[in-house]
């Protein structure tokens, strides 16, 4: 067995709260306005880099922001950057999608279990947090990317 057979793919070396945030600023007024479940607007977003090339070690965060309304009233506001330092021993055309993909996949049962915590914590209606498909999210910022360039050339184009 060769050594890089023996070095496991990926590895997460720690996982940690970068920044947390949780506002209910029309406390405890809101609470007489939670006849009916809140609207909930969820927003997530992924952050990779590179920490040391040289030893495949990266950084990702899962950034989840909320806020649930009540009556056009802010029920709270919660904003959560939740990290991972990773080693990938893998081959170059992996790492973006391993970042981007697996592993939020792997941080998201924390991310959900905090926020679903300290909403509930917080006497109002707990926010569970829906599975998360990770792989139609990093489709979309493909796509997205692409579109980008394609926009970027066409201006370049335009200035020859």
């Amino acid at each position: 067995m060769t050594e890089q057979q023996k070095t496991p793919n990926l590895q997460i070396n720690a996982q940690y709260v970068k920044d947390f945030s949780f506002e209910a600023p029309k406390m405890p007024f809101i609470l007489s306005q939670l006849t009916e479940a809140p609207h909930i607007n969820i927003n997530i977003d992924i952050n990779a880099s590179v920490i040391n090339k040289e030893q495949n070690l990266y950084a990702v965060d899962l950034i989840v922001k909320a806020q649930a309304k009540a009556k056009e009233e802010i029920a709270f506001i919660c904003e959560l950057t939740y990290g991972a330092l990773a080693t990938l021993n893998l081959p170059e055309e992996h790492i973006k999608p391993v970042l981007l993909i697996e592993i939020p996949h792997l941080l998201f049962p924390f991310v959900r279990n905090l926020i679903a915590s300290t909403t509930r914590e917080s006497g109002l209606p707990t926010l569970s947090l829906n599975p998360i498909d990770f792989s139609a999210l990093y489709r979309e910022r493909l796509a997205k990317e692409e579109k980008e360039a394609k926009k970027s050339d066409k201006k370049e184009e335009g200035k020859n």
